[in-house]
C-alpha cells in the first residue's frame, strides 16, 4: 500500500527552465497485481488532494472517465451562465407580453444547472482542473517517459471567478424569476 500513493513526478528540461517534481504528477499504467484499476483511481485521488499543478493520466478508462466528468461540469457551468444571461437579456429584446415565455424557463433552467453544479461537483477536487488540449503546452511535459499515446493532461486552474460569475447569474435569473412570478399571481 505504501507504493500507491508514492509521487512518481519526473524534472523534466524545458525552454524556460525546469519543472520541478512538485509541478506534474503521472498516473503510470502499469498492471501488477489485482484492483489495478483501484490503485489507478487512488493515485488519482492522492494527485487531486496534492494539488499538482500539471496530472497526467495513462490509464484510458480512469483518464477518459475524469474527463468526462470535467467536460459534464463545464457544460454544467456554461448552460447556467447562458440561461442566466438569456432569462435577463429577454426582457430586453422581446415584448413584455411574451417575454416571460421565455425568460422564466430559462432562469429556472439556470437556476437547477447552478444548483445541481453547486451540489456535485463544488466540493469535488476534480472541478479544480482541466483538460489540456494545447500541444505548446504538452510539450513541455514529460509525456515522454510515458507508455501510453493517448495520455489525459489535466491542468489545475483557479475556478473563483468561474463559480462567481454562474452563481451571480443564477441568481439574478431566480430573483427576476421570483419578481415575475409575483407580478403574475399578485395582480
Amino acid at each position: 500500500m505504501a507504493s500507491l500513493g508514492r509521487r512518481r513526478g519526473v524534472p523534466v528540461s524545458r525552454e524556460r527552465g525546469v519543472m520541478a517534481a512538485t509541478d506534474c504528477y503521472i498516473v503510470h499504467e502499469i498492471y501488477n497485481g489485482e484492483n489495478v484499476q483501484d490503485q489507478f483511481e487512488y493515485e488519482l485521488e492522492q494527485a487531486l488532494e496534492a494539488q499538482y499543478k500539471y496530472i497526467v493520466i495513462e490509464p484510458t478508462r480512469i483518464g477518459d472517465e475524469t474527463a468526462r466528468w470535467i467536460s459534464v461540469g463545464n457544460c454544467l457551468h456554461k448552460t447556467a451562465v447562458l440561461s442566466g444571461t438569456a432569462c435577463l437579456l429577454t426582457p430586453l429584446s422581446l415584448p413584455i407580453e411574451y417575454s416571460r415565455y421565455v425568460a422564466l424557463p430559462a432562469g429556472a433552467f439556470s437556476l437547477a444547472c447552478a444548483a445541481l453544479y453547486g451540489i456535485s461537483w463544488q466540493f469535488d477536487p476534480c472541478c479544480k482542473y482541466q483538460v489540456e488540449y494545447d500541444s505548446q503546452k504538452l510539450s513541455r511535459l514529460p509525456l515522454h517517459t510515458l507508455t501510453s499515446s493517448t495520455p489525459v493532461v489535466l491542468v489545475r486552474r483557479d475556478d473563483v471567478h468561474r463559480k462567481r460569475l454562474h452563481n451571480t447569474i443564477a441568481l439574478a435569473a431566480l430573483a427576476y424569476c421570483a419578481k415575475k412570478i409575483y407580478e403574475l399571481y399578485a395582480i
